[in-house]
């Protein structure tokens, strides 16, 4: 009985040794600049966990780091006759591998093509649309009482590939997509505007060219603007990049951007994340080296965390980090990708 005894305390030291060991480490590695900038920004940009921030550190800390960490934004005027929308048909020769997965077509889809990304901390996919008259916004049918899920929205609309938009209302993380922020701009009309957008008005003109403008809604509408959400920030503007000091102040999370090419091909990219083991998330910098690989020339960001989704066909596609079991969360607006012209578009196979 007294050797069994003795092995008890032995194994309870062992084991208080090691808390104390972990204790010790969690100390240190949160008093670290490195996790700071990681820790901090990525709890301060979600609308129901800014809690995490300020559970760890002070509200002077939080404030020093998000100071820290920001983003200086292209400040020149787009220059809409640098989209020259023309030939996107496969070539003989690539300049890249990334150039050649572009082109190269879905075995029998003229429309559209996915392409599985899979870096070291996070997983994606990003969306090739060839002719970007394909793209049109679509909105919930009870717009400002009740959001829709992209799927559902991709039903409504006949779209075959869709991502989430702008922001709307999330109070304590339970917002539903019926209250969006800013502006909402559709068939050249403006149909929503409500307070609390951030960024700039994101969209294409009736031309089908991306257009990121600070202007109000009425003066974009008079530039051309036809479709377009209110959100940001701008990573590309003319080719020139968006200046990131540290992680931009949006920390590391799921990620929905919009890009068009200087061909006029778009770009649909949604990066998955807050999936321990499987995506962490992507940060500002990360989203912006995935556009340059594939030679974004204007591109901007769209809301992120639980709303980043895409559907293909009227179903989720992506893993979302909540709201999987349900077919995606309901949001405000979506972009979606159209057949107007009735080109050959057997959805693709891609690997999950």
């Amino acid at each position: 009985m007294k050797k069994k005894g003795k092995f008890k305390i032995r194994k309870f030291t062992i084991f208080t040794i090691v808390l104390d060991i972990f204790v010790i480490a969690g100390l240190v590695l949160i008093q670290t600049h490195s996790f700071q900038s990681f820790w901090i920004p990525t709890a301060m940009t979600t609308m129901s966990h800014k809690y995490l921030a300020y559970t760890l550190y002070s509200e002077d800390k939080v404030n020093e780091v998000m100071n820290e960490n920001y983003i200086e934004k292209p400040t020149e005027k787009i220059n809409l006759d640098d989209i020259v929308i023309g030939d996107t048909k496969e070539k003989k020769y690539y300049s890249s591998k990334y150039e050649k997965d572009l082109y190269t077509r879905s075995e029998g889809n003229e429309v559209y093509k996915i392409i599985r990304l899979k870096e070291k901390k996070f997983k994606g996919y990003l969306t090739v649309i060839y002719d970007p008259s394909d793209v049109a916004l679509a909105v919930p049918k009870k717009l400002g009482k009740m959001g829709a899920s992209v799927a559902t929205l991709c039903k409504q609309n006949e779209g075959l590939v869709g991502i989430n938009g702008g922001g709307f209302e999330d109070l304590d993380g339970w917002g539903n997509g019926s209250v969006p922020y800013g502006a909402i701009i559709q068939n050249g009309k403006l149909i929503w505007n409500h307070p609390g957008g951030s960024g700039g008005l994101i969209g294409f003109t009736k031309e089908h060219k991306m257009y990121l403008t600070d202007e109000s809604p009425t003066e974009a509408i008079a530039h051309g603007m036809v479709d377009a959400v209110e959100f940001g920030p701008n990573l590309i503007v003319n080719g020139k990049v968006a200046k990131i000091h540290g992680d931009g102040g949006w920390g590391t999370a799921p990620r929905t951007v919009i890009a068009q090419r200087k061909d006029g091909i778009v770009l649909f990219l949604v990066i998955e994340g807050r999936l321990p083991g499987y995506s962490i998330g992507a940060t500002m910098n990360d989203v912006i080296e995935i556009l340059l690989r594939y030679k974004a020339y204007n591109a901007a960001n769209l809301d992120g965390g639980a709303s980043s989704t895409m559907a293909v066909e009227g179903k989720l596609f992506n893993r979302p980090s909540a709201g999987g079991e349900y077919g995606g969360r309901t949001v405000s607006n979506a972009w979606i990708v159209t057949n107007k012209n009735n080109k050959s578009a057997r959805m693709p196979t891609i690997e999950k």
